[in-house]
């Protein structure tokens, strides 16, 4: 679907994206905040290039990139003109649950153990004080998605006809830039090249497989339909975006507001869950680490996904997605 229209601004200089000509194949693209593109391809003279292998030498390719950008002799088009796919094909994608306190928070109070009559006040406060010894003590959760389930920020995207809970989950993605293997926290975000955007849908129904409830989560089944993970509309270079820790998501639906929140709330920071996720797996230039979703899904709300729904996610300073849920007719 076209956007109509979407912020193509960000913050900084420029912005990398995959990108393609009404009559052409992906291309690899610097864009600029006013609207301009500059394919990567040529100017670089590299033919096969693409976002991944550019990320692989992100050290080295940095410093022409700036310069590319400000470069006024440097062939550009519009933007207006090129298809936007998602920004890089990742190898790996990382998933985080549970990341956000006042979601959990509210999670924790909403599931109240029978019995407990306790005041709402007292059950969240108590809550309140398990998130804290979460951040001091324990680990991020994170899981395994599928390369296959991500899609462009502004395609449409399918709800499978055996999906009954859809529910959309806006996140902030870490793009990885350069190998991370065992990496402690404090050297965690020189291996991130930049930001983007994800939305990393789910099927609330079947999060918990029914006939087999002692094993837990079948994330397989409820997140990774393909296009259910949209991702971009751009990867915003790390050193353009001045503090992770505070950029602020919105998801609106059909209009409506339904997420609005600060990266201030995350329990766990980038740094950490990247050091986290290195320390089981090395992360490679390209991979996605995706870091929880805000309060405000639609589990929360009663409102679960359906034909013809309009979602705009947007976060502080890496633009904006537009995507459009179309329902998959039961065979």
């Amino acid at each position: 679907m076209k956007p109509d229209p979407v912020p193509t601004l960000f913050a900084g200089p420029f912005a990398l994206a995959t990108l393609s000509p009404p009559d052409g194949p992906p291309l690899p693209a610097l864009v600029t905040p006013d609207a301009r593109v500059v394919d990567l391809r040529i100017a670089l003279d590299a033919p096969q290039l693409t976002v991944r292998l550019l990320l692989e030498d992100w050290a080295g390719v940095l410093p022409r990139l700036r310069s590319l950008a400000g470069d006024s002799g440097v062939e550009r088009r519009l933007l207006a003109d090129f298809r936007v796919h998602a920004p890089v094909e990742p190898r790996q994608v990382f998933q985080s649950g549970a990341n956000y306190r006042r979601h959990v928070i509210d999670l924790h109070v909403a599931h109240r153990a029978p019995g407990d009559d306790r005041p709402e006040a007292e059950r969240r406060a108590e809550a309140a004080d398990i998130m804290d010894r979460r951040a001091t003590e324990d680990l991020p959760y994170v899981f395994i998605g599928l390369p296959s389930a991500v899609t462009g920020p502004y395609d449409d995207v399918a709800l499978p006809a055996w999906a009954e809970q859809p529910d959309w989950e806006l996140e902030l993605a870490a793009v990885i830039g350069r190998p991370a293997y065992r990496v402690p926290v404090g050297e965690a975000l020189e291996h991130v090249a930049g930001y983007t955007i994800a939305n990393d849908l789910t099927d609330r129904a079947t999060v918990f497989r029914r006939d087999m409830p002692q094993i837990g989560t079948d994330w397989l089944r409820s997140k990774n339909a393909p296009g259910f993970t949209p991702l971009g509309p751009w990867i915003v270079p790390a050193e353009s975006v001045t503090d992770p820790g505070d950029l602020r998501l919105v998801l609106r639906l059909n209009g409506e507001t339904m997420q609005d929140e600060s990266t201030k709330d995350m329990i766990f920071d980038v740094a950490r869950m990247v050091s986290h996720v290195s320390q089981t797996v090395r992360l490679l230039p390209g991979d996605l680490v995706l870091t929880g979703s805000p309060a405000g899904n639609g589990l929360h709300w009663g409102r679960l996904l359906r034909d013809g729904d309009v979602m705009d996610a947007a976060i502080t300073g890496l633009g904006a997605q537009r995507t459009r849920c179309v329902a998959e007719a039961a065979s």
